[in-house]
């Protein structure tokens, strides 16, 4: 997350209704196609018969964007902090209209066709996103690599993590209600503020439809500011770390799972799965280790997505009120005690068992077997204590006083 960006020199937006749509361009040094994208976004608004104005949010321009911009009439936000999502912040920030449609400045999409978003947007839509998918992508607009990798797999993704009914997660053209969207305390300031908006705005209950769109090559002779590899991996990033029962719940309980049935299966002695093939204490030193990884990944989910409630990151739940309710700091620490005795028993067992034998060699031995799976057992007792205070400590301004 990035701090908020600096937007200087520009008037206060007028009372709410006054302009009805705001449309905004991010621009960083787009001479070339910057005069097209506001003449055409002036003549939909002139045709169109709405009251609206062209908002160009310049991240810093040393080509004489700022004076193109002028020269045709739009209104200029300058935006001292670098970067995409800076930009946009600073543009929704000094919008005037109830409607913002944004769209980058480099004439990839069509300014002078916008009806689509602004029928949704008076309908009641609170986000419109684009789909290029739809709508036709033209022969060069796109990366192959992006086209057929990223923004499938990272769209894909975004509806897996969040249940959102959309299938371009990264559409540039996108239409929204101003206050709305500024309800959520969008704070990225790179690509990423692509997939912020459309995640805040589903697990915050924003109504999110989606027209289709379609995708031109750009007008420039230089390379767009896009890194495929950069990008691509803080968009995934920003999808993994307000998901945590992707990040660690789910493959936490998938580990915890195979390594309780490799456990379960080799307690009683080695397993012959082919006549080659032999199951046993190494295996079951894997079994153990996944069961303290599948743990301890199960209590990090419920760490990260306890304190994400507490600082606002992400919404309180009923699920998750339930889940605090039923996991409280007494009841982990009884477990965590279990688990501990159970283990310091069974360890303590074992060394006898092993003294009495003369510390005899007892790698084909039970003994082995149990010591570890003691050990195991003081392990994940220890590690759910500390989570469990940890988690109490996260909830502490929020617990009811005694």
């Amino acid at each position: 997350m990035g701090q908020a960006s600096t937007v200087t020199d520009f008037p206060s937006p007028g009372p709410e209704g006054q302009v009805e749509l705001t449309i905004l361009m991010p621009c960083l040094n787009e001479a070339e196609t910057l005069a097209t994208c506001i003449r055409k976004a002036h003549a939909y608004l002139d045709g169109a018969g709405i009251q609206g104005e062209v908002l160009i949010a310049d991240n810093g321009s040393t080509d004489g964007s700022r004076a193109i911009a002028a020269e045709e009439g739009a209104r200029i936000v300058p935006v001292t902090e670098r970067g995409y999502g800076a930009a946009l912040i600073g543009g929704i920030r000094a919008a005037r209209g109830t409607y913002i449609i944004m769209g980058d400045a480099d004439d990839s999409y069509d300014f002078s066709r916008l009806d689509a978003f602004v029928e949704e947007l008076r309908d009641g839509g609170q986000l419109v996103m684009g789909n290029r998918f739809q709508g036709g992508i033209r022969k060069g607009a796109m990366p192959f690599l992006h086209r057929i990798l990223g923004n499938p797999v990272l769209s894909w993704l975004g509806r897996l993590f969040f249940r959102i009914p959309v299938g371009d997660f990264h559409c540039g053209l996108r239409g929204f209600h101003r206050d709305a969207i500024q309800a959520l305390d969008l704070s990225s300031p790179g690509m990423e503020f692509a997939s912020e908006m459309v995640v805040k705005s589903c697990i915050n209950g924003l109504e999110i439809r989606e027209v289709p769109t379609t995708l031109s090559p750009d007008g420039r002779s230089r390379a767009p500011h896009l890194k495929t590899w950069r990008d691509g991996w803080r968009h995934l990033r920003f999808l993994l770390l307000h998901s945590p029962k992707w990040l660690f719940a789910y493959p936490g309980l998938v580990v915890l799972v195979l390594g309780l049935l490799g456990t379960a299966l080799l307690m009683g002695g080695p397993v012959d799965l082919t006549r080659t093939i032999r199951l046993d204490v190494l295996t079951l030193v894997a079994s153990c280790f996944a069961m303290i990884l599948g743990t301890q990944m199960l209590m990090f989910s419920l760490l990260t997505r306890s304190y994400a409630s507490e600082v606002g990151i992400l919404p309180r739940t009923r699920k998750l009120e339930g889940v605090m309710s039923t996991f409280t700091l007494e009841r982990l620490l009884q477990l965590a005690a279990l688990l501990a005795v159970a283990g310091l028993i069974g360890a303590v067992a074992s060394f006898v068992s092993w003294a009495s034998g003369g510390f005899a060699d007892i790698t084909e031995s039970s003994r082995l077997r149990w010591f570890m799976l003691s050990l195991t057992a003081l392990t994940i007792g220890a590690q759910i204590a500390a989570s469990a205070f940890v988690a109490s400590f996260v909830r502490l301004r929020s617990a009811p006083a005694a």
